[in-house]
């Protein structure tokens, strides 16, 4: 019965029985005969959307309607995948995809532009940047932000609604070097805080592929056991807020500039250890291999 065929399908009994399926041709056919658009290399959405259209009425010229199809032997497990991207071919003719995202863009899409301070020249006159190609990247940029209409491969999109954020670390330049005119279309401005010693922590916590677990797993490849104490991971966090405040604040960078300076040693001597061994990161390592660092910060600031 149907219903012993279903529980049959569904358990993967059938999977090796041969079956006859009418699939569609592949393009490539019908290509020797439609082939409009020069090249055929297909950027043009119009010659596209037409090259379609002719193969479907190539396909409907005898009777039935749709692309041509030709009927293959195949297994069952096989013939699951090919019917189901045939029906969700079948169940997105009605839809105008290019439209639907075209529309989407334009009332819901947000483009970040960062590292925009790099197209910025200090206005001091003292320190007036040579570089004349900053400005001209930022007149570019203005009639995108400011709203107007581009083509793409997919249509035409209007930026209007969409939403522009741009951000950049400005430690040469403000804000304020900015065109006056991009400074108006972009009103809202946050100035973030430097990462704390708790936010450093979280960052080697919480993310599923932290720092730390990165580590572990290098390590694990030579069939070393790599443990970080609570309390490591703690002074760890803390060494690398101290050195963003005394050298220079390069922010969660810093955390792999300590981490690296840890496992310098331990990463040579893991290859030399036998297999099953255990190697526990502790509070008082930590300070030992930064010991030198701190130091060295320390005396930077004394020298002229």
């Amino acid at each position: 019965s149907r219903e012993s065929f279903r529980s049959l399908l569904e358990s993967g009994g059938l999977n090796e029985q041969e079956i006859e399926v009418d699939v569609p041709t592949s393009s490539d056919k019908n290509a020797g005969i439609f082939a409009m658009g020069g090249d055929g290399s297909g950027n043009n959405p119009n010659v596209a959307a037409m090259n379609d259209f002719l193969n479907k009425v190539a396909g409907g010229a005898g009777g039935k309607k749709g692309p041509p199809t030709e009927r293959k032997k195949m297994t069952v497990e096989e013939a699951k995948d090919v019917i189901l991207d045939m029906e969700l071919e079948r169940m997105l003719e009605n839809i105008d995809l290019k439209k639907e995202a075209i529309a989407s863009v334009e009332q819901s899409g947000i483009v970040f532009i960062d590292e925009i301070d790099k197209i910025c020249s200090s206005r001091d006159f003292m320190s007036k940047s040579a570089d004349a190609s900053a400005e001209g990247v930022q007149r570019d940029l203005l009639p995108l932000v400011e709203g107007t209409t581009i083509s793409t491969k997919f249509g035409n999109i209007n930026t209007d609604f969409i939403l522009f954020i741009a951000s950049g670390a400005f430690h040469s330049v403000k804000p304020s070097d900015m065109l006056p005119e991009l400074q108006g279309r972009l009103p809202v401005r946050v100035e973030l805080q430097g990462l704390t010693e708790d936010d450093l922590y979280k960052i080697l916590t919480e993310p599923v592929v932290n720092v730390l677990r990165q580590q572990v797993e290098l390590i694990a490849t030579e069939g070393v056991t790599l443990e970080f104490e609570d309390e490591a991971v703690r002074e760890i966090a803390r060494m690398a807020a101290q050195l963003n405040k005394t050298v220079e604040n390069i922010g969660a960078r810093r955390l792999h500039t300590v981490i690296e300076r840890i496992m310098e040693e331990i990463s040579f001597e893991a290859a030399e250890m036998e297999e099953g061994s255990v190697i526990v990161v502790d509070k008082q390592l930590v300070q030992e291999r930064l010991s030198d660092v701190l130091v060295a910060s320390d005396l930077s600031r004394y020298i002229l």
